[in-house]
C-alpha cells in the first residue's frame, strides 16, 4: 500500500455516511455566523458522503449570511458533487433529487426545500476539480425565521442533506 493509498482511505474513513443522507452538526453558531458577517469566513463544509459504498461523493456549504440574492437575508445552502475514485463507474450527469432540511429541534416546523439537478449545467457533470460549482437554495431560510423556532439550541444548528437514491 502506498502512501497515497493510505492517504485516500484515511479521507474515505472521515467521510459521514454511505446512504446518500448527512445529518451536519454545526456548532458555534454564533461564532461563524459572526464570521461570514465580516467576511472572515463566508461559508462552511459539511463532510462529505456518499450515495454508496462506492456511490457518488457530495457534500453541502452552507452561507450563515447568505449569498448571492440572499446575502444579508438569508442563510444560503449549496449541494456539490465531489471528485472521487469511483467516478469512471458512475453514470453521468448526475441526476439525483437532493432535499435539504433546517431541523427544527423542538420538531415543530423544519425548514425544507428539494431541487432536480439541470443535466446541463456544469454542476452535475463528472467532477474535473475536487468540487465542481455549488448549486442549491440561495434563499434557503429568512434570517428572521431562526429566531421564531428552535433552529439553533445551545449555539448548535443542524442541517439534513438527503440524496434520494431510489434509481441508482
Amino acid at each position: 500500500m502506498t502512501l497515497a493509498d493510505l492517504e485516500e482511505y484515511v479521507k474515505q474513513q472521515e467521510c459521514s455516511s454511505y446512504d446518500g443522507q448527512l445529518l451536519w452538526k454545526i456548532p458555534d453558531y454564533a461564532r461563524k455566523r459572526n464570521d461570514a458577517v465580516t467576511g472572515q469566513q463566508v461559508s462552511f463544509d459539511s463532510p462529505c458522503f456518499y450515495t454508496s459504498r462506492h456511490g457518488y461523493k457530495m457534500c453541502a456549504r452552507i452561507y450563515l449570511n447568505g449569498d448571492g440574492i440572499g446575502k444579508g437575508t438569508h442563510i444560503s445552502i449549496f449541494f456539490g458533487v465531489m471528485r472521487s475514485q469511483y467516478d469512471a463507474l458512475l453514470r453521468w450527469p448526475f441526476r439525483q433529487k437532493v432535499t435539504f432540511m433546517l431541523l427544527d429541534q423542538d420538531n415543530v416546523e423544519h425548514v425544507i426545500d428539494a431541487f432536480r439537478p439541470d443535466p446541463n449545467s456544469s454542476s452535475f457533470q463528472r467532477p474535473r476539480k475536487e468540487t465542481d460549482i455549488t448549486s442549491g437554495c440561495p434563499m434557503f431560510c429568512s434570517l428572521a425565521e431562526l429566531n421564531n423556532h428552535a433552529y439553533v439550541r445551545d449555539d448548535t444548528m443542524f442541517v439534513k442533506v438527503i440524496v434520494d437514491t431510489n434509481d441508482l
